[in-house]
């Protein structure tokens, strides 16, 4: 009778192959679903100030102006900016108005381009002081040395 060599014996092992492909699909899962940059509707390159950053209170707001005077109003619950249709004082003043009912101790960010109008910034100015928000500050980029 012939039992079998020992070299005919089956080797147990794992197949490596279905766990590569499972790796692979959650590292594409991974990758496309990931976001490294915040997102804004205006590209905004934003003049320097070489002063200390300051500290932001949680509850803020955010009005962005681009290079020809459009407006995005960006809030801090969600970070999501909402580019408005318009740049019409009414359209910015209901705008701000939704968000001032929310919070007395609101801040009001102002993000604008380095090439934007005057007559941009003073609008948002205005109409934030109609509003009775009093706490504004101006966002810049910090100065290379």
């Amino acid at each position: 009778m012939n039992f079998g060599s020992q070299n005919d014996q089956d080797e147990t092992g794992i197949e490596l192959t279905p766990l590569i492909d499972v790796v692979f699909l959650l590292l594409i899962f991974f990758m496309i679903s990931t976001t490294f940059t915040k997102e804004t509707s205006l590209k905004i390159n934003l003049p320097e100030a070489s002063g200390e950053q300051a500290n932001a209170e949680p509850t803020s707001i955010e009005v962005q102006i681009g290079a020809e005077s459009q407006y995005a109003i960006v809030a801090s619950t969600d970070g999501a900016a909402k580019p408005l249709i318009n740049s019409n004082r009414d359209t910015l003043k209901r705008a701000l108005g939704s968000f001032k009912s929310e919070q007395q101790k609101l801040l009001l960010i102002i993000r604008a381009d380095r090439k934007a109008p005057h007559e941009a910034v003073i609008k948002v100015m205005d109409v934030a002081q109609e509003l009775g928000l009093s706490n504004i500050t101006f966002a810049t980029k910090q100065l290379d040395k």
